[in-house]
C-alpha cells in the first residue's frame, strides 16, 4: 500500500462552504460602524474555516508563497501569529471617515488596531490579524542628499538627519474590499462586480458567486504603503500645510533609474516637497501603490516598449497610448475610484499640496470630498531625455492639466484646464 507523502494533501478539501442552517454562524461585518465591535473583525485565517467571515485570505498574493510553504513542509498551516509587541508605534485615528461606508470601501480603517479593538474574540480563539501595521523608519535616497547639498532642503537633525536620512512613520496596507462599496464607487451593480471578479480569477473563489452573505473580499492583489513625514497631529490640524505624492509602482523606474518615464524623478521630487512642508511646520505624505505599468502589469509594459520602439517614425508621442490599447485592451487600469480611501483614513480633508498633474488622480480626490489647493508640476529640468514623449503623450490624452495658480488665502489653488 502507498502510503501518502508526509507534505501532501490527503484530505478532502471543501472549496464553497455554506453556512449550516443549525451551526453556528460567522460573527457579522456591518460595515461603516464607527465601533469597532458593533462593526465587527475582519477574519480572514484558515486555521478555523467556521470563523471565516470574508471571501480570501491575508497578504494578497502573498499568499500563494505560503501556500508554498505549508505545501513544502516549510509552515504549519494552523500557525497562529504570536503578535506581542507587534502594535502600532504611532497612533493615526479613528477619524469620522472611517465611521462613513461611501469614504472607505477598499480597506479595513480597524486594520491596524484589530488585535486591540477585538481582543476579546481573540481571548475566545478567533485568529484575528492586522490588515495594516505601522512602524517608524529612516530612508535615505541620493537625491535627498543633492537636494540638501544644493540648499534645497535643510539638515535640521529631526526630520532630515546629518547623514541625509529622512525620518518617516510608515504603514503597509492591505487590501480589504468591501464589495457594495466598490460596486457603488463604480457605478455598477454588486452581482455584476462578483461575476466579473469570479470569471477574471478563473473560479479561484466561488464564494463571490456562492455567498451573497459574505460582503467582505480580501483580493490577492497588491497592497499600499504609506510614508509620512513630519508630524501626524498635523493632517487634521487645519492650521498646518498638508503635502501628499500617491504615486504608482514603476519598478524600472523607481527602483533601477530607468529613464524612459518620470516616476522616480516624480516620486523624489514629491518627497522633497513633503520634507519641506514637514520643516515648515506640517506633514508631507506619499502613498505608494502597487499598480505597475498603469496596473497592467510589467510584461505588458515592456511588450508596450517594444512595440513603441518598432513602430515607423521610432517611439512617438502620438502613438503612445495606441500601442498600450493594442497590448492591453486599454491605456490604463489603474481606476483611481479606490485611491482616497487610504487619504480618508488618514483623516485629510484638505491637501494644500497635490504633487501631481494627473487629473485622474486630481478628480478621484476632489470627488471624495477632499480639497486640493495647489498642484505641484515636476520641474522641467527634472524630465529625463527619454521621458518626453511620454509627458508630451499624457498631455494631449488629458492626463496633465495646467492653468494659473491664483492666491486664495494666503494659499495656492490651480484653476486648470485639460490639454485635450
Amino acid at each position: 500500500m502507498t502510503m501518502p507523502k508526509p507534505n501532501s494533501v490527503s484530505r478532502h478539501i471543501v472549496l464553497t462552504s455554506h453556512p449550516s442552517r443549525f451551526g453556528p454562524k460567522p460573527i457579522p461585518i456591518h460595515w461603516g460602524a464607527a465601533d469597532a465591535m458593533q462593526r465587527g473583525p475582519i477574519i480572514a485565517t484558515l486555521t478555523q474555516q467556521a470563523h471565516r467571515n470574508v471571501i480570501g485570505t491575508h497578504s494578497g498574493s502573498y499568499a500563494i508563497y505560503r501556500a508554498l510553504a505549508v505545501a513544502s513542509g516549510a509552515l504549519q498551516s494552523d500557525h497562529r501569529a504570536d503578535l506581542t509587541n507587534t502594535s502600532p508605534i504611532e497612533r493615526i485615528g479613528p477619524h469620522p471617515s472611517w465611521a462613513d461606508p461611501d469614504k472607505i470601501v477598499s480597506l479595513d480603517p480597524f486594520g491596524a488596531i484589530a488585535p486591540e479593538v477585538f481582543a476579546s474574540y481573540y481571548e475566545q480563539g478567533y485568529d484575528i490579524r492586522p490588515t495594516i501595521a505601522i512602524t517608524t523608519a529612516h530612508i535615505n535616497m541620493p537625491e535627498l542628499q543633492d537636494a540638501v547639498a544644493k540648499g534645497r532642503l535643510q539638515v535640521d537633525g529631526q526630520i532630515m538627519k546629518p547623514n541625509g536620512d529622512l525620518v518617516v512613520t510608515k504603514a503597509a496596507i492591505e487590501p480589504v474590499w468591501y464589495l457594495p462599496g466598490v460596486a457603488k464607487r463604480f457605478g455598477i451593480s454588486e452581482g455584476d462586480l462578483r461575476r466579473a471578479l469570479f470569471e477574471q480569477t478563473g473560479g479561484m473563489f466561488p464564494e463571490l458567486v456562492t455567498r451573497s452573505d459574505l460582503e467582505v473580499f480580501l483580493p490577492p492583489i497588491g497592497g499600499l504603503t504609506v510614508y509620512i513625514v513630519g508630524d501626524l497631529a498635523a493632517i487634521t490640524d487645519p492650521d498646518k500645510p498638508v503635502a501628499v505624492r500617491v504615486h504608482d509602482e514603476c519598478n524600472g523606474s523607481d527602483v533601477f533609474g530607468s529613464d524612459i518615464c518620470t516616476c522616480r524623478p516624480y516620486l523624489v521630487h514629491g518627497i522633497e516637497v513633503c520634507v519641506q512642508t514637514a520643516q515648515s511646520g506640517g506633514v508631507g505624505i506619499i502613498v505608494y501603490f502597487r499598480k505597475e505599468g498603469r496596473a497592467l502589469g510589467e510584461v505588458t509594459k515592456f511588450l508596450v516598449y517594444n512595440a513603441r520602439k518598432r513602430q515607423v517614425g521610432g517611439d512617438r508621442a502620438d502613438a503612445y497610448f495606441t500601442r498600450t490599447e493594442c497590448v492591453a485592451g486599454v491605456q490604463d487600469m489603474r481606476f483611481q475610484e479606490l485611491m482616497p480611501d487610504v487619504l480618508h483614513w488618514l483623516g485629510i480633508t484638505r491637501i494644500d499640496r497635490m504633487v501631481s498633474m494627473s487629473n485622474m488622480k486630481y478628480n478621484a480626490i476632489t470627488e471624495a470630498g477632499i480639497e486640493i489647493r495647489e498642484r505641484v508640476a515636476i520641474p522641467d529640468d527634472l524630465i529625463p531625455q527619454d521621458a518626453r514623449v511620454e509627458i508630451e503623450a499624457k498631455k494631449a490624452a488629458g492626463y496633465y492639466t495646467t492653468g494659473d495658480v491664483l492666491d486664495i488665502g494666503g494659499l495656492a489653488d490651480v484653476k486648470g484646464r485639460s490639454l485635450e
